[in-house]
Order: structure tokens, then C-alpha cells, then sequence
């Protein structure tokens, strides 16, 4: 009565298909030979081709494939892997969907690149054709982090700022440094390629695939499509570095958000204007952005007075540091003070108690050159911070709050026009503080010569008191930086 059937057991079958995730784990750092042992029972990878040698910018011989794993969770699994099968490689093209035998192939690194050798072109088969590749969006930061994580994948570099820019005369042939606010990569176009005398792109979104060779990752673009140009950013000669959502009053006119200016300015002459967004229990996305007002926009007009380069300054009401009798800190530079919880806004806004949100949904600040705000209107810098909330639609005609090429976000991604929060990949945000009526600090580095955010920004939370100084929060470690250079 304890004994089993042979019909009692599920029968399985080890699948001959294995990942390039578990694959590139099995190197050690020494030439591996695949049989069934290591390879437990598989034969073979299937994946999608994503190199292209129409362009000549591909090593010769390499075929770069990527899959994700089957089973389990495939969240991070994604994962390349090229391959030697000599000139027959070029014969293959991104999208097309191949299976490989891999046994008795060797697993090593050549000049850097982790690849499989000793593949006869005869045991690569073609399947279909035109299958979707996955392109992440990766920060040079993270690149560099992660090399092993994004070799011999396709990846895109968003708002790649060259340095030193490109002069007349220059190519894209060697080594291109980018910045992208991040960290720097090398871009690689060989001389070979047939788009190598071509002049380089001083500013765009730079797709490729990555190679960890002898001289470090680099990124190789396929094509000259593979580096699209961005439109030129326009410095703002004030940055957004901070700001108060939950003050210890609930009396209003406490809240206020902290700037950074860029350059000397005197606002008699040069206007500006400070809009933010709170879009509490909000179910329609604003048909005219910044400018929608009532409870959901409100506006400051900032015509007078002046600020000193590298000077923080400050939009609010009270100049008090955490709320009522709280730290006076008249004695900063207040470029607009505005009783916001019993005065509407300049031009349009509601008055609120409420001006910063400090729970719910999504909310912002923006800042535009002048006085006219309306729905076209591009700010000079924008961010967003909090939770959801419906704050964009598609349309068409496509709706919600304009941004505009920074640190966080970008108009222009893969060819298409995203010009509006929530639109493509435009979903970056600073969280609420992690401590109830903490500062927002937003620590990064700007260059207000180009407007390129050499390092891009991060909230970093102070906790304030009653008794703190104003120094609390303009001389704190990591703050954002002006770098002229």
C-alpha cells in the first residue's frame, strides 16, 4: 500500500532552451567548454538578433543576440550574449528570432567581450523575422555600475551631451565622450563604419549596443539613426534646488519652494514666473497645463528686485523657516512673497492653503521666462514630485503640464515628440519626504553656460525645527552646485 505507480508521478522533460542569464552566470573567469553537464540538460539558446552589420559598426564575425528567461520572474532577466559564427553573422538582422545549438561550444572572453566561440553558422537557425527588441532606456551611471548587466544588449543613453562639444572638422570616428547628468560613457564608431565621416551629434538620445572591451564598456551605435539629435536646451537662469511641502503650521502661507540663480539677474528687466501644480483628488488631466488655474495651478510674477549668481532665493509667503514662530528668514533672498492662502494667484490660480502638496497625487513646479504663461508655454525647468494621479492624456489633441529638456526629463525620445509630463518615458519624480515636514533638498550639478546637468538631481530630506538656521538649508552637503566648465 506505500508503493507508487509509475503512473502516480508527473512526467517532465528538462527544457533544451537555456537563458543567456544563466548562461553568462556559468562563466567564472576562465574558458568554458559547454556540455550537458554544465549546461543541465539544455542544448541550445533562442533569442532575438539585435546587431546590425549593414553599418559596419558591429566586431567582425559577432552575432549579439538577447532573450529574457522563460520561467520565473523576468523583471531583470533580460540579458545578450554575442556570438562567433564568423562572416555569416552579417547575413542576420535585428528583430529576426534564431535558435542556436550551443553544446560543444566555448564560453570566454575575447578582447573583452564575453562571447561563445566555436559555433558553426550551420547551427544557427532562423525562425521568423521582425520580432520586437527591447531597447532599455539606461543613465551612464548605471551603465557603469552594471556593465555585465547590459553587455551585448541594446540600449539607449537619453540626452547624451558630448564633451568637448564638436567643433567643424570633427567625425564620429574613435571614441566620443557623453554626458548625460548622470556619469559619462564612450560612444565607439569604428573607421570602418559607414557612417564614421559623418559629424557627430553634439546633443541627442544614443542608442547601441554595449561592449566591454579592452578599453572599457562602450556603447556602439549600429547606424547612423542610432544617435537621434535632441533639440538644443536653453539654460534657466533659475533652478529649482528645494522646497517646503508640510510646515509645522496649518495656518497656511508657510509653505515655499527654494531657487538657485544661475547668473546675475535683475527681474525689472528680466521677469520670470514661478508656477506650481497640486492636482489633489484630480480625475481629468489639465487641458491647459500650467496655465489651468483654480485650485489646481497658481502663479507668482517675479518683476522686481535682483539676485546675485549662485545665490539661492525663494518663492512663498511668510519667511519663516518651518511655519508659525519658527526661525525668521526675511534676511534671505525672497524674489516673490505672496499671501497664497487668502490671494489668488497673478493671472490665475485660487487661493489655497495648500499651495505644495504633502500627500496624494503628483504635483510640481515649473519656471517660465516673462510673465505670459498659457498652454504652450515651455518652462525653463520643471519638476515633479509625490504620488499618481491622471495629469496627461494622449488625445488627441494631447493635454496635461509641458516640460522640458532636464536632468528629469526629455521632449524629444526615439523620434517622437513627448513634450508633456507622463508622456514616453517623462515619469520621473521626487518622493514626499521620508520625515513628516522635512525640506526637500534636490542635490545635483548644473552648468548654466550649456544647461546641461552634469550630475543629475536627488531629493535628500532635512529635518527642520523650530530653532534651525537658515544655513540648515543653503549650506548642507549636496546641494545643488553651479560648474562652469
Amino acid at each position: 500500500m506505500g508503493c507508487k505507480r509509475d503512473s502516480d508521478y508527473i512526467k517532465v522533460s528538462v527544457s533544451p532552451y537555456i537563458s543567456n542569464f544563466d548562461l553568462r552566470h556559468l562563466y567564472k573567469g576562465t574558458d568554458l567548454p559547454l556540455n550537458n553537464e554544465n549546461l543541465g540538460g539544455a542544448t541550445s539558446i533562442r533569442a532575438v538578433v539585435v546587431s546590425d552589420h549593414t553599418g559596419g559598426n558591429i566586431p567582425a564575425g559577432l552575432l549579439i543576440v538577447q532573450n529574457s528567461r522563460v520561467a520565473g520572474n523576468a523583471i531583470d532577466s533580460l540579458r545578450g550574449i554575442a556570438i562567433n559564427i564568423g562572416t555569416d553573422a552579417s547575413k542576420y538582422v535585428p528583430g529576426d528570432s534564431v535558435h542556436v545549438n550551443i553544446l560543444g561550444a566555448t564560453l570566454k572572453r575575447v578582447d573583452g567581450i564575453m562571447q561563445l566561440t566555436g559555433v558553426a553558422p550551420t547551427n544557427v537557425e532562423k525562425k521568423a523575422s521582425g520580432k520586437k527588441i527591447i531597447v532599455r532606456g539606461v543613465n551612464s551611471g548605471a551603465l557603469a555600475s552594471r556593465p555585465g548587466y547590459y553587455e551585448s544588449t541594446l540600449i539607449t543613453i537619453s540626452k547624451g551631451k558630448m564633451a568637448p562639444e564638436p567643433v567643424a572638422g570633427d567625425t564620429n570616428a574613435g571614441n566620443k565622450t557623453i554626458s548625460d547628468g548622470f556619469g559619462t560613457a564612450v560612444v565607439h564608431t569604428e573607421a570602418a563604419a559607414t557612417f564614421s565621416n559623418e559629424g557627430p551629434k553634439p546633443f541627442a538620445d544614443v542608442t547601441g549596443i554595449v561592449f566591454a572591451t579592452t578599453s572599457g564598456i562602450q556603447l556602439w551605435p549600429r547606424s547612423a539613426d542610432d544617435s537621434d539629435q535632441l533639440p538644443e536646451i536653453i539654460p534657466s537662469a533659475l533652478v529649482i534646488t528645494g522646497y517646503l511641502t508640510d510646515p509645522s503650521s496649518t495656518d497656511g502661507n508657510y509653505e515655499y519652494i527654494q531657487f538657485k540663480a544661475t547668473r546675475d539677474i535683475d527681474f525689472a528687466a528680466t521677469p520670470f514666473s514661478v508656477v506650481t501644480c497640486n492636482n489633489a483628488g484630480i480625475l481629468v488631466a489639465p487641458n491647459t497645463g500650467w496655465a489651468f488655474g483654480g485650485v489646481r495651478t497658481y502663479k507668482f510674477n517675479i518683476s522686481s528686485g535682483t539676485v546675485k549668481k549662485g545665490q539661492f532665493c525663494y518663492v512663498g509667503a511668510n519667511k519663516a523657516i518651518w511655519g508659525l514662530g519658527t526661525t525668521d528668514i526675511s534676511n534671505a533672498v525672497w524674489i516673490a512673497s505672496k499671501q497664497y492662502a487668502t490671494v489668488n494667484g497673478d493671472d490665475f490660480g485660487t487661493a489655497t492653503g495648500n499651495l505644495l502638496a504633502n500627500s496624494g497625487n503628483v504635483a510640481g513646479v515649473a519656471v517660465f521666462a516673462g510673465l505670459t504663461v498659457t498652454g504652450n508655454s515651455v518652462p525653463l525647468d520643471v519638476i515633479m514630485y509625490g504620488g499618481n494621479g491622471l495629469v496627461y492624456s494622449a488625445g488627441p489633441p494631447a493635454v496635461g503640464y509641458r516640460i522640458t529638456n532636464t536632468d528629469q526629463y526629455s521632449t524629444i525620445q526615439s523620434r517622437v515628440t513627448v513634450p508633456f509630463y507622463g508622456a514616453g518615458k517623462n515619469i520621473s519624480k521626487f518622493g514626499f519626504p521620508s520625515t513628516a515636514g522635512a525640506f526637500t533638498m534636490l542635490g545635483g550639478a548644473y552648468n548654466p553656460t550649456t544647461g546641461i546637468w552634469s550630475t543629475g538631481r536627488t531629493a535628500k530630506f532635512i529635518v527642520l525645527t523650530g530653532s534651525s538656521p537658515l544655513s540648515a538649508i543653503e549650506e548642507a552637503t549636496g546641494f545643488t552646485t553651479l560648474v562652469d566648465k
